[in-house]
């Protein structure tokens, strides 16, 4: 079977769908080929999947503090009990009914979608294999959307009790032991998930400390909390080898060590999708691992586009579905650039951290003087109608000295992802302190807590 579109997106995530679904939108004749389930890493295997075990995690030890003498005023006479099978199952029902909801504005713009393996023959034809046969598809415009998988080391291969991010969000029940190996945002999130579930868990990270992608400030108030929780971090420490079920490390001083463990997380990263589909025969350059892009996300060969994490880093949701709307309006003729002031990062560990823009010593380091200001949680009343101001959790802003455009937000505590938002917008807009600071905040929220923190970098701030 042959077919023949305007535009054949590679990859259903949260590049390739957006990127779909906009281009249906203006007209353009649109085909989305996934070999998987619409949605993508993201939806079906990554973000969406996670949080939902953070969430019921959250809720089982927030449930077990009222057991015995109670919390509130709220007391259970027994401790709560898990069914683990069930919270995998009502994690999977969000995941089935967000897939449905992507196949159905596809469907609702007018996109034909494909399921099937694309294997390129040339820039703009590739063979599918699908569970009918072949479909060779032709296209005018080719955006590749093919996403990102979890890295595998040579010597801690995936398999048995070794797994995979993307694994350990379908065990059929919690490790009494986890090893989690790379302490970066994917194995916190996830090793305090199951340390809130009840296992016991250990952390062993190369580097000098944990999510070293952050500064310090930030990741104390996280460190806090692993060590109120019983969670060993073991700094410096290189994994070696896994055999009956022992993982082998030597520490920073060479001394060998192994540890025994249910299953074996292993969170060293994600690498680009470039492999096993052709894209060696569309001559596109390459940047490093990554598929090179303008400003644009055009890649070298005419009319092929690239987006999301086989771009390069941030390998963020949100910066491939931000590309997938630029790239289909300049497709529709549209005057339209990929160009943000900022991406926000969020990590979802408890306590949450978000990161927006440059800190202090990135400014520094271009050569720009700043002033900084920074507001407590535990002066945020919201904050503390929520059990949220213990912890050391704070909002902080960094700005030029000269004329106090914000050139970074920070801020880390339960609940701050839900100020990423404000945060991101106020950079994109070029905001300067007296911006935030003069925008009338609703009382009690978390976000007063910006506020202050502009007032404080101004030198005023009321409630500190």
């Amino acid at each position: 079977m042959e077919m023949k579109c305007k535009l054949l997106v590679i990859g259903a995530g949260p590049g390739g769908y957006v990127a779909a679904i906009r281009a249906g939108q203006l007209g353009i004749d649109t085909v989305i080929v996934e070999s998987e389930r619409a949605g993508g890493t993201c939806l079906i295997k990554g973000c969406i999947p996670s949080k939902a075990l953070i969430h019921a995690a959250d809720k089982y030890e927030q449930i077990a503090v009222h057991a015995g003498k109670g919390h509130l005023g709220i007391s259970l006479k027994d401790k709560p009990t898990l069914d683990f099978a069930k919270t995998i199952a009502w994690k999977d029902g969000i995941v089935d009914r967000l897939n449905g909801g992507v196949e159905g504005l596809l469907k609702k713009a007018k996109v034909r979608q494909i399921k099937g393996w694309a294997s390129f023959k040339n820039a703009k034809t590739c063979d599918v294999a699908t569970q009918s046969g072949i479909v060779t598809i032709t296209a005018e415009h080719v955006i590749l959307a093919n996403g990102s998988k979890p890295t595998e080391l040579p010597f801690l291969p995936f398999g048995g009790d070794v797994i995979s991010s993307t694994s350990a969000l379908s065990l059929d029940k919690v490790p009494e032991k986890l090893v989690v190996v790379g302490a970066g945002y994917i194995g916190l999130e996830l090793g305090i998930a199951y340390r809130k579930l009840g296992a016991k868990v250990t952390f062993i990270e190369a580097d000098q400390r944990i999510l070293a992608s952050y500064d310090k400030e930030l990741t104390a108030p996280v460190q806090q909390w692993l060590k109120k929780h019983d969670i060993k971090v073991h700094l410096e420490a290189r994994a070696t080898g896994w055999q009956d079920n022992k993982l082998s490390y030597t520490d920073k001083e060479g001394r060998e060590h192994a540890i025994k463990a249910d299953k074996l997380l292993v969170t060293v990263g994600r690498k680009p999708n470039t492999e096993g589909w052709g894209l060696e025969n569309m001559a596109v350059d390459m940047d490093g691992p990554f598929i090179r892009i303008d400003n644009h996300c055009r890649t070298s060969m005419k009319n092929v586009w690239a987006i999301g994490d086989i771009t390069g880093e941030p390998m963020l949701a949100h910066r491939a579905s931000a590309q997938g709307e630029v790239v289909a309006e300049l497709i529709a003729g549209e005057k339209r650039e990929f160009n943000p002031n900022a991406i926000a990062a969020v990590c979802f560990t408890d306590p949450e951290i978000v990161a927006v823009g440059l800190s202090a010593d990135e400014a520094k380091a271009e050569g720009v003087e700043t002033v900084i200001g920074k507001f407590p949680l535990m002066a945020n009343g919201r904050a503390l109608t929520m059990e949220a101001g213990d912890g050391g959790g704070f909002v902080r802003i960094t700005a030029r000295k000269d004329n106090h455009v914000i050139l970074g937000i920070h801020a880390v505590g339960p609940h701050v992802s839900e100020l990423s938002g404000e945060f991101a917008l106020a950079l994109e807009m070029g905001a300067r302190l007296e911006d935030i600071a003069d925008s009338i905040h609703v009382h009690p929220t978390m976000t007063e807590s910006f506020a202050e923190a502009a007032l404080s970098a101004l030198g005023h701030a009321i409630h500190i």
